[in-house]
Formats: C-alpha cells, sequence, structure tokens
C-alpha cells in the first residue's frame, strides 16, 4: 500500500467500524478536505465488512476522482480492487470490491437486483446536496434494512447537515463529527452591486489578487461551461503576461482535462471551475477562491416536461463550502462578486431537489419495484402531493402505469432506458414501430438540447435529426458541423447520449425515409401527449394548446397539428395581449394519428351553440383533443325546447324585445323580471323558433298574442296611469332601456314620504319633480331623502320665484294643495 499523508478522519475511523460492527446504520459529519470520501470506505473494506462496499457520489466527476485516489493510495490500478461506474462508463473487473457510482446508477442496480444481494454496505456522500435520487436511494435502502436486508450497513456523509432528522429516519443512528483541518480565511465582498459582464469582473478580481502578491492557485466558481469560456478568453493576456495556467474544470470536459486542472502543476494555475469543486473534488494548492455566487440548478421545466438547467443564486451554505477551499492548507482569501446584503438575503441552505423537480422518473421507480401508492411510500422528506398528482398523471398518460398503480407492459419497456419517462416512451414506440435506432438518436437529441449553432426562432425536429446524421456521417469534422450549423459541443453530447440508448434498442426491419419520419412523429407525440397544439389558421404563427393556453410556433414545420418538443415560456405577445410559450422545436402529426395512439383521450360532443352571423341556433359536431378540435360540423338546429331556451337568451341578450316594440314590450319585460316565475311574453314567442329571423316575422307583442290573463296583468301591474297624493293622476312612461317614470308638480307630493310604484309594489316609479313652469326641478325614486336633501335649497330657490304660491318647511308632512275645480 502505497503511504498516504494524514487526514483529520483518519482518527475516527476506528469508531467509524465499530459502530457498523454495533449496528447498521451510522451517519458521518466532515467539512470538506476531512478524507471522508476516500478513507472511510476504505476503512470498511480492511475491517472485512462483507461484501461490496458501494459509494455514492452526485456527480461524475467526483467518483471518478475518488476512485483513482483512492486506488492510487492503496497501491493498485483503478478498475481492480477499487472501480467505479458512472453513465458513460464502467471502469471495474470481477474483483472490484470498492465502487464508486452515480446516483442513476445505483438506482438502475436496485431495479436490476432489488436486494442487493453481494453487496455489504452503501455510503451515501454528500448528503447535504439533497439530490432527488440521493434521497430516493436513501428511502430504498431503508426499506431494505427494515425487510429482507437487516444486514446492509448504510453510512450517510455529509459536510453540512442539519443531522437530527436524518438520524431520525435512521433509527437514532449514532453520529461520528469530524472537525476537520480548516485555517481562517479572509472574506471580501463588494461594495455595491457589479453591473459588468462577469468575465470581466472575474479577470479584474484576478489581477487584483496577483498584483496584491498572491502565491499559489486560485480557484474560480462560476455557473457553467459558457462562463467558464468567456471567463478563460478574458484572462488570457493576463496569463500569458503572468505565466499562469488557466485551466476549466466541469463534468463534460474529457478526463485528462479534468486530471489537468485537480492534478499539481508547476506554474500557478487558475481553475474555473463549476459547483463540482464545492465539496466533492480536494484541490490541493489552492489559496484564494472567487465566487460569482451562481451555479447551475437542476430544476424541472414545465413546458418541456423534461429535466433542465437554470443559473441561479447559491444558498449561503454553498457559499461557505466554497470559501473554505482556500483554507484547506494554510490562511486563504475568498472574494465573493456580491454584496454582503445579498449573502444576508440569501437562503441559508438549498432547496432540496425533492421539493422543487419532477417526480415522474422516481415514480416509475417505485411502481416497478412494486410501490402501488407512492404517496405512502417511507420518503426521507415527502415530496409536495401536487408534484406527485402530475407525476402519475403523466405516468398514466405515457401508458406507463395502468389505473390502479400497476406497470404495463410499455411500462417496463421503458425501464430499460436511463432516461426521463417522456424520452424512454420515445424510444419504446420507435422500437414498436421498427425506427428504435432513429428514435434512440431522437431521444438524446431532445434530452441535449437543439444542436442548432444558429439562434433561430423554431425548427423541424426531423430536419435537426437530418443534420445531426450528416454530421455523424462526417465523423463530427468542424468544417462540415458549421456547414451545417451544428454546436459541436452538444452534437458531442448528443452522440454519447445516442451510443448509450442505442445499445439497449431492439433492431427492426429497416423502413423507407418517409415511413420513418412518420414513425418517428408518432414516437414523439406518444412521448408528449399533452403538448399537441394546432394552428389558429392555415400558416399561423399562434396555436391553441390542448392543455390550455396559447404558443407561438414556428413555420416549420408546416403542418396544421404540431407536437412542441422544446419550449420556452414567453411574456405577454406584443400587440396582442397574450402570454403563453414559445415553441423552439416541433414535429407535425396527422390527426389520425391521435385516434390510433391515443382514442381514450379524445372526446365527442354535440350541443346546441348560437351563431351570431347567422343569428340563429346551430348543432354543433365536435371531435376533440383537449381544447385543440380535430373534427367539427355545424348545421342549422331542428324545433326543440333547448333550442327556444337558447334564443330566448340571446334574443334579449340582443336587445330583440326593445327593438322589436315600443311600450307594450317595456311592460312585458317589467312583469317578467318582477315575477320572472309567471314566464314571459318573449319565451311564448321563441316556442318551436331557432332564429332571429323567424321571431321578427312573428307578431311578437300583437295584443291578439296576449291571452286574458296577461292582459289583465298588464292594466293591474303596469298601469297606464297612476294616482299621487294631491289626488291627480300622472300618466307612466314606458321606454325601452329607462326605468318607468312620470312627472307631475312638485306641490303634488306634499304629504308623502314614498313614491307610486307599480307591479305590485315591486318596481318604484322615478318621479320627475316639476316647478311651476312645467320644468324639472329634481328626478328621484327615493321621495324620503329627496325632502330631506335637497327640499330645503330648492323651497328657497322657488319661493324667490314664485312667491304666490306656498312652499311649507316640512314638506314631507305637509297638506297637498285643494285641486282645482
Amino acid at each position: 500500500m502505497k503511504p498516504s499523508l494524514p487526514l483529520p478522519i483518519d482518527s475516527l475511523l476506528p469508531e467509524i467500524v465499530q459502530a457498523l460492527r454495533d449496528g447498521t446504520s451510522l451517519l458521518v459529519e466532515a467539512p470538506p478536505g476531512a478524507g471522508k470520501t476516500t478513507r472511510v470506505p476504505g476503512a470498511l473494506l480492511d475491517a472485512g465488512i462483507p461484501g461490496e462496499v458501494v459509494v455514492l457520489q452526485p456527480r461524475r466527476l467526483p467518483a471518478r476522482l475518488a476512485a483513482e485516489r483512492v486506488a492510487e493510495e492503496r497501491g493498485g490500478r483503478v478498475g481492480d480492487l477499487v472501480g467505479y461506474t458512472i453513465r458513460f462508463e464502467d471502469v471495474s473487473g470481477p474483483a472490484t470490491r470498492l465502487r464508486f457510482v452515480t446516483e442513476g446508477v445505483l438506482v438502475r442496480r436496485l431495479l436490476a437486483h432489488p436486494r442487493l444481494d453481494g453487496v455489504g454496505a452503501v455510503l451515501l456522500d454528500e448528503f447535504h446536496e439533497r439530490h432527488l435520487a440521493t434521497d430516493l436511494t436513501l428511502a430504498l435502502l431503508r426499506e431494505l434494512q427494515n425487510g429482507p436486508r437487516p444486514d446492509l450497513r448504510l453510512v450517510v456523509m455529509s459536510a453540512t447537515l442539519e443531522a437530527d432528522p436524518v438520524r431520525a429516519y435512521l433509527g437514532q443512528c449514532p453520529v461520528v463529527r469530524s472537525e476537520g483541518r480548516v485555517f481562517p480565511v479572509d472574506t471580501e465582498y463588494l461594495q455595491r452591486p457589479d453591473d459588468r459582464p462577469l468575465s470581466d469582473q472575474v479577470a479584474g478580481t484576478v489581477r487584483r489578487l496577483i498584483l496584491d502578491g498572491l502565491e499559489g492557485d486560485l480557484l474560480v466558481f462560476l455557473p457553467g461551461a459558457a462562463e467558464i469560456r468567456r471567463c478563460a478568453e478574458a484572462l488570457a493576456p493576463l496569463a500569458d503576461q503572468r505565466g499562469l495556467l488557466v485551466l476549466p474544470l466541469h463534468g463534460e470536459l474529457p478526463f485528462a482535462e479534468q486530471n489537468r486542472a485537480v492534478r499539481p502543476a508547476q506554474r500557478p494555475k487558475v481553475i474555473l471551475s463549476t459547483n463540482v469543486a464545492e465539496t466533492s473534488v480536494t484541490i490541493d494548492g489552492v489559496v484564494a477562491v472567487i465566487d460569482s455566487g451562481l451555479a447551475r440548478i437542476a430544476a424541472h421545466s414545465p413546458w418541456t416536461g423534461l429535466p433542465t438547467l437554470m443559473t441561479d443564486k447559491i444558498s449561503q451554505a454553498s457559499a461557505i463550502q466554497r470559501a473554505g477551499r482556500a483554507g484547506r492548507t494554510r490562511p486563504g482569501r475568498a472574494v465573493r462578486l456580491y454584496t454582503k446584503h445579498d449573502f444576508d438575503s440569501r437562503r441559508p441552505f438549498d432547496l432540496p431537489e425533492i421539493a422543487r423537480l419532477d417526480l415522474a422518473e422516481p415514480l416509475l421507480m417505485l411502481h416497478a419495484l412494486g410501490v402501488r401508492d407512492p404517496q405512502r411510500f417511507p420518503w426521507f422528506e415527502a415530496p409536495p402531493p401536487v408534484a406527485m398528482s402530475a407525476a402519475r398523471e403523466l405516468l398514466r398518460r405515457l401508458g406507463a402505469v395502468a389505473e390502479d398503480g400497476t406497470m404495463t407492459e410499455v411500462g417496463l419497456q421503458m425501464l430499460r432506458f436511463p432516461v426521463h419517462p417522456r424520452l424512454a416512451r420515445l424510444v419504446v414506440e420507435g422500437e414498436r414501430r421498427g425506427v428504435g435506432p432513429a428514435a434512440a438518436t431522437l431521444a438524446a437529441m431532445v434530452a441535449e438540447g437543439d444542436i442548432a449553432d444558429e439562434d433561430r426562432a423554431g425548427g423541424d425536429l426531423l430536419e435537426r435529426l437530418d443534420r445531426f446524421e450528416q454530421a455523424r456521417a462526417a465523423r463530427f469534422s468542424r468544417d462540415r458541423l458549421r456547414g451545417l450549423g451544428v454546436n459541436g459541443r452538444r452534437a458531442e453530447a448528443v452522440e454519447k447520449a445516442r451510443r448509450q440508448l442505442d445499445a439497449r434498442v431492439k433492431r427492426g426491419p429497416p423502413s423507407s425515409p418517409e415511413a420513418t419520419d412518420e414513425a418517428l412523429a408518432i414516437a414523439t407525440l406518444a412521448a408528449f401527449p399533452d403538448r399537441v397544439m394546432r394552428r389558429r389558421a392555415v400558416g399561423a404563427s399562434d396555436a391553441v394548446v390542448a392543455v390550455g393556453g396559447n404558443a407561438e410556433v414556428p413555420s416549420m414545420p408546416p403542418d396544421e397539428l404540431l407536437v412542441g418538443v422544446d419550449l420556452a415560456e414567453r411574456g405577454v405577445a406584443s400587440g396582442r395581449g397574450r402570454s403563453g410559450v414559445r415553441v423552439r422545436l416541433a414535429v407535425g402529426i396527422q390527426a389520425e394519428w391521435l385516434l390510433d395512439l391515443l382514442p381514450d383521450a379524445l372526446e365527442s360532443t354535440d350541443q346546441l351553440v348560437w351563431n351570431a352571423q347567422t343569428e340563429r341556433v346551430d348543432r354543433l359536431s365536435r371531435l376533440g383533443y383537449g381544447l385543440v378540435t380535430l373534427e367539427e360540423t355545424r348545421r342549422p338546429a331542428e324545433p326543440s325546447a333547448e333550442a327556444s331556451r337558447l334564443l330566448e337568451v340571446e334574443a334579449r341578450a340582443s336587445g330583440f324585445e326593445e327593438s322589436s316594440s315600443g311600450e307594450l314590450a317595456v311592460r312585458l319585460e317589467l312583469l317578467e323580471m318582477a315575477a320572472p316565475d309567471q314566464g314571459g311574453q318573449l319565451a311564448v314567442a321563441c316556442e318551436g323558433r331557432t332564429s332571429l329571423a323567424e321571431l321578427r316575422e312573428a307578431d311578437l307583442h300583437g295584443l291578439s298574442r296576449l291571452d286574458p290573463g296577461l292582459q289583465q296583468r298588464l292594466r293591474t301591474e303596469t298601469p297606464e296611469r297612476v294616482r299621487l297624493p294631491s289626488g291627480r293622476e300622472a300618466t307612466v312612461h314606458y321606454e325601452a332601456g329607462k326605468p318607468p317614470w312620470i312627472e307631475s308638480r312638485l306641490q303634488d307630493f306634499f304629504g308623502a314620504t314614498a313614491g307610486p310604484t307599480i307591479c305590485r309594489g315591486r318596481v318604484p316609479l322615478t318621479i320627475h319633480l316639476l316647478a311651476p313652469n312645467g320644468r324639472a326641478v329634481q328626478v328621484t325614486r327615493d321621495l324620503s331623502g329627496f325632502w330631506r336633501q335637497h327640499y330645503p335649497a330648492i323651497r328657497r330657490e322657488l319661493g324667490r320665484k314664485y312667491p304666490r304660491h306656498a312652499w311649507p318647511e316640512d314638506g314631507a308632512n305637509a297638506l297637498p294643495p285643494p285641486r282645482r275645480k
């Protein structure tokens, strides 16, 4: 065994081993650099823990580097006693007993071997990152411990963690804590926000630290590969001048370039890294850290329904972890490219992925393991019920899970492919239609993102597939990539994913290009059944989405019916006042494919509707898929009670009664409004009719149509004249669009606190109160309020103008003037 430098965790290894001899669960807390990742697994191996020791890592790079370091420290070669298995690569053999794996690999192993036979211990490293797959794995392992594998050892290891909930979940297991070896780190903040590009900020800060006499390596935390490339370009002049090595570090780099970044070098290094170096990767020689405060955070796109990455602020805990990388071997410096106020306003810890990501993939795994009701599954932290419900609905739409929670044959086939259930469904449907390899390529393209290099408004997914195949045929030569407008980095990522899927695909007989395109389009529909949309008109750039909302769609493909695959949210459309999504990639489909593939989702309706253009009732027959109309026929409705009711509603809304007759129509409407249970003349007229034209031809309000009972109600409830308090009579005016009203001299209302009413007291009349010259001085329906509020002022004015008339102070209690004979 090769000698290795002592690490803080070494003194605790006997305690850790003893705890796992006495029990089966353990929680290890140790800061970055304490040695938990490399020393604890080896200690269990040396202690004779039976079976294989499996170490779960959140990312591929740390898994590989940890395996290499442990193998090196033990004097062996990676792939022998110590190995690793990550996506796209398995470096292990028959003698491997200590294996570093990524989360997805371990979940897949549990699917293939639910008892984990041959595994003696599983270590969940960097648990504080709370990845969704880690949460799922922890719960599955606890189920094993509580069931068929009580001998399975389970160790949760973390740098920063709220320990009590984890300890309780593990049955109040022991906790071993290492203080680590940390030197003081001087942390600096910006005095005010810096609006310059991030690359300029980083270059300026590196220059300042170098001029301050910094000796050692610099670690710069950036959100992603694009920012790393821009910062490297900005640092190139300074690097040439000062002899610096500017090295990128992220998960998509070739292993040789990753090793250059983490291994010691002859010259000072500026390592431009994603958050992969935050806790899992130890880089000796770092004396200063520059923290952008940003990271690519795993998220779920509600529009594509697929996992995605978004740039967001890191938590306070992550910022502290980053700064601590500068205090490993001596006092260090950390420069945060944000203000102290910004830091204080951030959340203390990152939100667990289980609280914010799509749950379709873990739910599919649980169903495959026989869990029919994932809601009752003993999660470490239960997911939001809304997210669980959405995931169950998606799996049902994909045909992976039956209504009772059992796996379907389609769902079992989908499990063969290590991708999101949507993309697994795409490949399975492609296999069924004889285009499995092409479907695997298409799924890889959707997973890795649009390969087009240019910034386009949108395009045809099958056209992108054709471009990729041309690039692949040319072995991704730079000249050919440029000519095709293909992004080389994305194309290589697609090729990696394609090879992985292609190795699992069932082959079928070759078919014509036209048949292949149709089969791929149907397979895409099977994967995105909730992304069906229809252009509002032939060639229109706007579409109606089946599940609701609007979409801006590209001109290609030109089909009327589309499946949107790559979508982005848009704001309110300029000039249209409508929000929705913008479709970047789509596939054209045919209506009959929906009938073939998703017959249960189609809805046939037959209803009566109002046709505003023809002013008639129509019978509308519609075959729809959600809000998307596939077929529609419209014809004039036959007379019926329902048609008559609809005609009456529309006639009333259009003001038909007011326009069809005068005073008599208004009186009839008043009767119906005051006592709707009595029915109305319009309802009578609509019987047996379906259009306004038929109503216009009818003698709707003629007296010949009025039955005797209705005539009597008209005379008594909507009289032509009413008697006033003075004994005089006033004519009641009935006008369309106005309440009924009367007019008379103000003196005629002396001694009255309420005005006259009609319709058995249910409709008060509007009163026009006239001065002696016959002009209205007030219009009111509240006579009592008039006496209190307005009469005193009117009395003074009229008293001056008409002194010969009596104007008592209290009009409400005064006697009306005697009637003139």
